[in-house]
C-alpha cells in the first residue's frame, strides 16, 4: 500500500490553523489517522498509508474551509473534523455572523440543525448534556437579533434552585443575587459582544436578566428569551414562563435532563413540556448527545460513562424521557 506524500495547497491562514499553535492540531491529526503531518509552505503534506491519508485529508479540508471563512480553530473543532472523517459525515454549515466575534459558526450536524431551528421556530428546545453549545448558540443568536434591531430586548432567565428562588435573602439589587446563577451566561455574552458593549446595553434595558419567579404577570413583547437550565424549572414554573411571550417575542429553553437538581425529580417542567408540546406548530426540539460535546474530550467519555451506567442500571438518564 502506497505511503508517499501527498500535497494539499492551502492559503496560509489554513495552514496554520490545521499546523496549530505548537503544532497541536497536527499532531491530534496525526495520532488519529496514523500520518505524519507537514507544512512545507503553500499547504500541508500527508505522508501515510492510503486509507489514512485520504482520512486525514478530509479532516484537513474541513479545518481549512473554517479558518478561510475567518473562523478560529480550535482543539474541539479540530477533533470534530476528525470525527466526521472518520465517520464519513460533512462538516457542517451556516455561519452566524454576531458580534466582535464576526461569524459563529456550528462545530457538528446537531448544532447546524439546533441553528437553523432557532432560525425558522418561535419556541425552541435545546435539550442535551453539558459541553454541547445550547446556551452559548442561543446567547449568540439573541445577541445576533438584537445587533440588527430584529428584537428590541435580550432576556435570559434561570431558576435559582440553589437558593429555593427566596433571594430575598442574598445581598444586593436583583442584578448582582441573580448574577452568580448566570456566570455562563455573562461568558458567553462578553465573549461575543465585549465587556463595554454587553455593559451599555445592559445600563440602556436592552439585556436583562431575572429569575424565573420574576417573569409571572409579564408579557414579553418584541424580545428574544432564553431560559437556561430550564431541567430545574417545575411543571408550574415552566407553563407560566412559556406563556410570557408576546408579540414579536422568541424563546429558547435549553437543559439537560440528566442533570435535575430539584428535590422531587419527577417535578421537573421540561420533560413534560416537551412531551405536550413537540409537533406542535411553530416549536422546534433539538437533542444533542456525548457525540455534539465540544469542550475538553473528557467531557464526552464521561457523559458516555454516566449514560452506560444509567442504561445498566435500567434507568432512562435519571429522568422522564425526552
Amino acid at each position: 500500500m502506497s505511503r508517499a506524500p501527498e500535497f494539499i495547497t492551502l492559503s496560509d491562514a489554513a495552514a496554520r490553523a490545521v499546523a496549530g499553535a505548537n503544532s497541536r492540531h497536527a499532531a491530534l491529526i496525526e495520532d488519529a489517522f496514523d500520518v505524519l503531518v507537514e507544512t512545507p509552505g503553500g499547504g500541508v503534506s500527508l505522508t501515510g498509508a492510503a486509507k489514512g491519508r485520504g482520512q486525514a485529508k478530509k479532516a484537513v479540508q474541513a479545518i481549512a474551509a473554517r479558518a478561510d471563512q475567518g473562523l478560529d480553530i480550535s482543539e474541539a473543532d479540530v477533533r470534530v473534523a476528525i470525527g466526521n472523517a472518520r465517520s464519513g459525515g460533512t462538516a457542517p454549515s451556516g455561519a452566524l455572523p454576531v458580534g466582535r466575534r464576526g461569524q459563529v459558526a456550528p462545530k457538528t450536524a446537531t448544532q447546524a440543525q439546533y441553528l437553523q431551528a432557532l432560525a425558522s421556530c418561535e419556541l425552541v428546545f435545546g435539550l442535551g448534556p453539558a459541553g454541547t453549545g445550547k446556551t452559548f448558540l442561543a446567547v449568540a443568536h439573541g445577541a445576533g437579533l438584537l445587533l440588527r434591531g430584529e428584537v428590541d430586548r435580550l432576556i435570559v432567565s434561570r431558576p435559582a434552585v440553589e437558593a429555593g428562588e427566596r433571594l430575598g435573602f442574598l445581598p444586593g439589587d436583583l442584578t448582582e443575587k441573580v448574577d452568580p446563577y448566570m456566570a455562563p451566561v455573562w461568558e458567553a455574552l462578553t465573549d461575543i459582544l465585549g465587556a463595554e458593549q454587553l455593559r451599555r446595553r445592559r445600563e440602556k434595558g436592552e439585556i436583562e436578566v431575572a429569575p424565573i419567579a420574576f417573569l409571572r404577570g409579564r408579557t414579553l413583547a418584541h424580545a428574544f428569551v432564553i431560559v437556561d437550565e430550564a431541567q430545574n424549572a417545575t411543571r408550574l414554573q415552566m407553563k407560566m414562563v412559556l406563556t410570557r411571550l408576546g408579540e414579536g417575542a422568541r424563546m429558547v429553553v435549553t437543559g439537560d435532563p440528566t442533570q435535575i437538581d430539584l428535590v422531587n425529580i419527577r417535578d421537573s417542567g421540561l420533560a413534560h413540556a416537551v412531551g405536550l408540546l413537540e409537533g406542535v406548530k411553530g416549536i422546534g426540539v433539538v437533542r444533542f448527545s456525548a457525540e455534539d460535546v465540544v469542550r475538553h474530550p473528557l467531557v464526552e467519555r464521561i457523559v458516555r460513562a454516566y449514560d452506560a451506567d444509567a442504561a445498566k442500571a435500567g434507568q432512562s438518564r435519571s429522568g422522564p424521557a425526552i
